[in-house]
């Protein structure tokens, strides 16, 4: 009978031993009354059960939890890799899908979809006047703002930068035009970023979609009615039409072919006369950039200096200048010798606030042995405005060189009486909208006779630019206006026109150039 008991429990203790080795840690044996020494064997079984279940119990959770993190991290990344950093909008990665999603063969719907590209105006003025802090909170409250414009159904993408995209599915052409007027309107209050008033506006792309275009297509031509409206004074919508790709198209041909420009030798420097008003005499003249295309024959700025802006490449273009005009001067020695006789040269905005401007005039002038009081900068009131410390301090070391600072294009700016008075400049050029109608309207010339006064009163210099009949210089140098430009006194020339100019008188040479063409564009302006 012992026999058959002990036979019992190790019959059990085996197939305690074999559960336990095929995975089940649940399996546990009855210890007997008896307590011996099989019974200790049974008892140490059932602790290593128990402890290998609870061992097994942690590293499960273990896995789960690391399978929860797991999965928790490949959805943060996905929405990192989905989604903008900054504003937490969708961004051009989810946009790109979402687009194509609509536009997709298989997508049967009873609208096409509409996309809208917006790029805000003057952003990185925001950056550089207050920081990329201000400009951060900025783009969070553009975001925000957009968002709360568009319907529910819409997706708000930051893209990069500054610029935006809502995608308008199954979206009729008159909703999409109205919603991109509504976002200028909602985008037109200012907002208040480091304690300033900032005023944000948009230039917008329209594309109203059509069966069966692409994702890609769809981009690319609501980003180029962006462009396109942004070459019309920004801040208002364009819709896209396929005659807009013919221009983009032609503006990077110029582009490509204006980068070689330079290298090739292909632009010129022609001189405006600049004159006393109250003799006629020529105290200086003002340098304006040409490019003689070699097919299209002599360009003026408005065909390429808005492209050259837009590309950073009229930094370069200002660099040329600057030595051609720094050379001309050289050359001019004996010409120029005991007159009183400076060429001005027109800054573009990103040449006013480019750090090492000084430098770079000083050594043009050193390399070609002109005194620096025969070189004048002239800078508009806009392109101080943009960022006024950075310009402000080039202007100052220009001064403390001894070139010359000049205000251009003043009347079509924003620049406050108080501001103007804290220029580091000697004098004031009027815009020619000033004086164009001051030989018939008197209110005019009233007008321009307080201006007069004001640039006085700030301690400035006053210049009158296109001055192009003999009442109109009468009746400024009666007000009182110093200097005067324009085609009375001699339209722009080459270089030997001017040199016979300045030795000879006005009545010298006939000058060249086109004048309806040089009647609005000038020179080099930003």
């Amino acid at each position: 009978m012992a026999e058959e008991f002990v036979d019992k429990r190790l019959d059990a203790l085996v197939e305690g031993i074999v559960r336990l080795s095929s995975g089940d840690l649940s399996a546990r044996m009855e210890v007997s009354p008896a307590r011996d020494s099989m019974d200790a064997v049974i008892s140490g079984v059932n602790l290593l059960a128990e402890e290998l279940e609870v061992f097994y119990e942690e590293l499960e959770q273990r896995v789960r939890d690391r399978t929860a993190s797991l999965h928790a991290a490949q959805v943060e990344l996905e929405r990192m890799a989905m989604y903008d950093s900054l504003t937490g909008l969708p961004n051009r990665t989810l946009l790109r899908r979402r687009i194509d999603d609509e536009t997709l063969p298989a997508a049967v719907r009873s609208q096409p979809a509409a996309l809208i590209l917006l790029d805000l105006d003057a952003f990185k003025a925001v950056n550089d006047s207050l920081g990329h802090s201000a400009g951060d909170q900025v783009l969070i409250e553009v975001g925000r703002r957009l968002e709360s414009t568009v319907r529910e159904t819409d997706t708000v993408a930051r893209l990069g930068g500054d610029e935006f995209a809502i995608l308008l599915p199954q979206t009729t052409d008159e909703i999409a035009c109205d919603i991109a007027e509504r976002i200028l309107h909602a985008l037109r209050p200012a907002m208040i970023v480091a304690e300033t008033s900032i005023h944000i506006l948009a230039s917008i792309g329209v594309r109203c979609g059509e069966a069966g275009q692409s994702g890609e297509d769809m981009m690319r031509d609501a980003d180029t009615a962006m462009y396109v409206a942004k070459n019309l004074g920004r801040s208002n919508v364009q819709v896209f039409h396929p005659a807009m790709l013919h221009a983009t198209h032609e503006r990077f041909t110029i582009l490509e072919e204006l980068r070689q420009a330079i290298p090739a030798g292909q632009l010129r420097v022609y001189y405006q006369p600049l004159v006393l008003l109250r003799n006629s005499t020529i105290i200086g003249a003002e340098a304006l950039v040409r490019w003689e295309h070699p097919d299209r024959g002599l360009l003026y700025p408005d065909n390429f200096i808005g492209i050259a802006e837009e590309s950073g490449l009229v930094v370069d273009i200002g660099g040329w200048m600057i030595d051609a005009v720094a050379a001309q001067l050289g050359n001019w020695g004996d010409v120029l010798d005991g007159r009183d006789f400076a060429v001005r040269i027109n800054l573009s905005t990103a040449e006013s606030r480019a750090p090492g401007l000084a430098d770079l005039i000083d050594r043009a002038l050193a390399e070609h042995a002109v005194p620096t009081d025969r070189f004048i900068v002239e800078i508009t009131e806009t392109s101080l405005m943009t960022d006024p410390e950075a310009s402000s301090a080039n202007l100052l070391e220009l001064r403390e060189l001894g070139v010359g600072v000049e205000i251009d294009d003043f009347g079509t700016g924003y620049s406050s009486i108080s501001y103007l008075r804290k220029l580091p400049a000697q004098a004031v050029k009027m815009d020619s909208s000033l004086i164009e109608d001051i030989a018939t309207d008197p209110r005019q010339r009233k007008f321009i006779a307080a201006v007069l006064q004001l640039i006085e009163a700030a301690g400035l210099i006053s210049i009158a630019e296109g001055v192009e009949t003999a009442d109109q210089s009468r009746i400024l140098t009666e007000l009182g206006c110093c200097y005067g430009q324009g085609y009375f006194f001699g339209r722009p020339m080459l270089a030997a026109d001017m040199a016979a100019v300045i030795t000879g008188g006005l009545g010298a040479t006939a000058g060249g150039g086109d004048p309806e063409a040089d009647r609005t564009i000038g020179n080099l302006r930003a």
